[in-house]
């Protein structure tokens, strides 16, 4: 008797592994993980520029070739798509936007000087990075379009 309540407490330790491996490969299966972001703007050329030039951003091939979209890579975390087709600019809210890291905030910001572009701090005050708690330093302002990008020096993102 005794060997066959230690047979049947091996079988349910067995079945219940079995099951959560089979758990653990369903969720794997249905995971999500960023692919890209769409960014509609008015003038496709100037925000390609604007998006090479102020972010750094690199172009990559795109499958379309109709001449409304730019691809760039953005690391690990996929693409970033600006699709030509907005008719107007219109306000946004500041906690809709964009967020880049850096690693070193002092050095991008030279860079906004450079092309004379105007960047606040959370509260808005202009020219003054926001600190948070944590130590990691924030600037915002806006691509052509008015999409609100925050640059901050968070290196624990990889």
């Amino acid at each position: 008797m005794k060997n066959l309540l230690q047979y049947a407490l091996l079988c349910m330790f067995c079945l219940s592994i079995h099951a959560a491996f089979a758990q653990s490969k369903n969720n794997a299966a249905i995971a999500v993980k960023l692919n890209h972001i769409g960014v509609y703007v008015t003038d496709l050329a100037v925000s390609t520029a604007f998006y090479e030039n102020i972010l750094s951003l690199e172009q990559i091939p795109e499958p379309f070739h109709d001449g409304r979209h730019t691809w760039f890579t953005i690391g690990a975390a996929g693409h970033l798509h600006l699709i030509q087709g907005e008719k107007k600019v219109y306000a946004r809210d500041r906690n809709d936007h964009l967020c880049f890291s850096v690693q070193s905030i002092e050095a991008f910001i030279v860079n906004l000087d450079k092309n004379k572009i105007e960047y606040t701090n959370w509260p808005g005050t202009a020219k003054e990075p926001t600190v948070r708690p944590d130590g990691v330093k924030q600037i915002y302002f806006t691509d052509p379009d008015g999409h609100l990008i925050e640059i901050n020096n968070d290196t624990s993102v990889k």
